[in-house]
């Protein structure tokens, strides 16, 4: 325990460990646990944020494709459509 937080543990007059303080640590454990749980938190927010870009971009790329289907079809009309000397003038 002196390894990890010195000042959970309390020392004899020759600077011995002798005691863990409980006390202590239980306030500690509390304090690294709300760490933790607002890095959580946190990440779950940012994931959220993410799951609402994500199925924006894909609409986006939906539309896209919708598009660019549309403008091949297009194309290929153009394509077969026979053309006569009235098209070249």
């Amino acid at each position: 325990m002196e390894k990890v937080n010195p000042a959970l543990v309390a020392s004899d007059p020759q600077g011995r460990p002798y005691s863990v303080r409980y006390d202590a640590v239980n306030a500690m454990l509390l304090n690294e646990f709300l760490k933790e749980h607002r890095k959580v938190e946190s990440l779950e927010k940012a994931m959220a944020e993410q799951h609402k870009e994500n199925a924006s971009m894909r609409a986006m790329l939906k539309e896209q494709a919708a598009q660019i289907q549309k403008v091949s079809a297009q194309l290929e009309l153009r394509k077969s459509a026979p053309r006569t000397a009235l098209d070249d003038q």
